[in-house]
């Protein structure tokens, strides 16, 4: 009778755990759901927050004595301008949005509580349309969903390509013949009107008697479901754009240059031998929008670009999924300061995105860009030792606890494998007063190297490279980096042990 009661016991005790399983996860899907809406919601508020920006310099204007208005009388000319410049970079966003995927369903009525951490909420999803890199090196115990959609079709397994296929909207060229949206070039529409007006855009959906859109796999654009978002979210928007001049604009080749270049040679160089029937793989943790991911792919190298931003993670899937063609979209990614311009003309420039069409790059198959935390998927024990490199450029600084980074890194590189590393120390969690649970650790390059070492890593080169991120190349102010380059190579186990005092 006691081993039946103690069975029951158990039984009750496994049934609870497994209920504590599933609160959590529904705890962990609607934070996630309420944090991607709140990425959207800062994404549909940047035409709202743009056009407060040209007010705010319009009541600047207005109050101005008479004689001191007459040397601007360019001024209101200036603003029209900029409006012109907001909306176009609103129909970019928005076109992006209506292209995007969510991994969950956004619709779900969740009430979590906002936290101050909401937009890091960890996720795990391969987002990027693309072919994934073999399980044997993807796997996590984190669940990653693959997000594909009828336009992504061309996308067979085996594909090597990014799928280009077309997303259903119209071009601004397209647009301004239709005449079914003067909001995209001559007027500002608010965020909540915007989503409207933009959906007429849309020669897919249908529009009833009354005039409204129906729209029903884009429910999630609904404005009952955007939230009212903090302006710092609304920068973050503006970010993305200049990064999109860094990733994919011919202004932003500089720069590329500068980050990506020295990465891209040395990689070439070290594996120079590479073979196209077993090509070396190679992990970008901090893709952010991609390029490098893909530049390392048309190298020949099985490339997996890895990014914890949902900010990031929409736009670059947006690029590399449902680009046509080069040069495709026109967007104005210095509009947002009137700082250090040398002309009006100069800070309202327009630039052209993509530079090149990604499925034309050449890319090699098993390139993919897998969502989430890098501890959180590469810490995993189906990780161990399958990477023959690692790079990382502007990202081992992102950390909480570089030390984990860098043990990761050792962790899942084959012996023998590179850790090719390009960036400063700009430690993103530096200066988080007041929110006593975000951990800091800050250490001097020094102490970098030497944790380094620890694990097992030793130097092959090392140098500091100048350079400037998401700078605009026309602004009086440049800042630049002296930043740390460096290539090293994980010893054996064996040697790391006969190595260690």
């Amino acid at each position: 009778m006691s081993s039946v009661r103690a069975a029951e016991r158990e039984m009750h005790r496994g049934e609870d755990e497994d209920d504590e399983r599933r609160r959590q996860r529904k705890l962990e899907e609607a934070l996630e759901v309420k944090s991607l809406r709140r990425i959207i919601s800062a994404y549909l508020n940047y035409p709202e927050a743009a056009e407060e920006d040209v007010r705010r310099y319009e009541r600047s204007f207005k109050i101005l004595p008479p004689s001191h208005k007459a040397l601007l009388s360019h001024y209101p000319l200036k603003f029209q301008r900029l409006r012109r410049c907001i909306s176009v970079n609103s129909y970019f966003i928005f076109s992006m949005l209506q292209a995007f995927e969510p991994p969950l369903d956004l619709s779900q009525d969740m009430d979590v509580r906002d936290g101050p951490h909401l937009e890091r909420v960890s996720y795990n999803h391969d987002v990027s349309g693309v072919k994934s890199v073999s399980s044997s090196q993807s796997n996590s115990t984190s669940e990653r969903m693959h997000i594909s959609n009828s336009d992504q079709a061309c996308c067979g397994e085996g594909s090597s390509a990014v799928c280009s296929t077309p997303i259903g909207v119209t071009t601004k060229k397209e647009v301004n013949n239709e005449g079914h949206c003067d909001c995209i070039t001559e007027r500002h529409t608010s965020g909540r009107e915007y989503n409207r007006e933009m959906h007429n855009c849309d020669g897919n959906d249908a529009i009833d008697s009354n005039g409204d859109v129906s729209s029903p796999t884009r429910t999630w654009l609904d404005p009952s479901l955007q939230l009212h978002v903090p302006l710092v979210d609304v920068d973050k928007v503006r970010c993305i754009v200049r990064n999109i001049v860094r990733d994919w604009a011919a202004e932003g080749q500089k720069e590329r240059d500068q980050c990506y270049k020295p990465i891209l040679e040395e990689l070439d160089s070290l594996f120079a031998d590479r073979s196209k029937e077993s090509p070396p793989a190679c992990l970008v943790p901090g893709a952010g929008l991609g390029r490098l991911a893909l530049e390392i792919s048309c190298l020949g190298f099985i490339s997996q670009g890895n990014e914890f931003s949902y900010y990031m993670m929409i736009c670059s899937s947006f690029i590399l999924n449902h680009s046509r063609t080069a040069g495709e979209w026109t967007i104005y990614p210095w509009i947002h300061s009137n700082c250090n311009s040398l002309s009006d003309s100069d800070q309202l420039r327009p630039v052209s995105v993509p530079d090149i069409h990604p499925a034309s790059a050449g890319i090699t198959e098993g390139f993919s860009m897998c969502g989430g935390d890098f501890v959180e998927v590469y810490n995993d024990p189906n990780q161990v030792g399958v990477w023959d490199a690692v790079v990382t450029c502007f990202f081992i600084d992102t950390a909480h606890n570089i030390v984990e980074y860098i043990e990761i890194i050792s962790r899942i590189l084959k012996d023998g494998g590179v850790w090719i590393n390009m960036g400063p120390l700009l430690y993103h969690f530096a200066e988080m007063y007041g929110q006593d649970d975000e951990m800091s650790i800050e250490l001097s390059l020094e102490d970098v190297k030497r944790v380094a070492l620890h694990y097992g890593f030793h130097f092959e080169k090392e140098r500091t490279i100048e350079t400037t991120y998401t700078t605009n190349p026309k602004s009086m102010m440049q800042n630049r980096y002296n930043a740390a380059f460096w290539t090293m190579r994980k010893r054996s186990a064996i040697a790391t042990e006969q190595a260690t005092p």
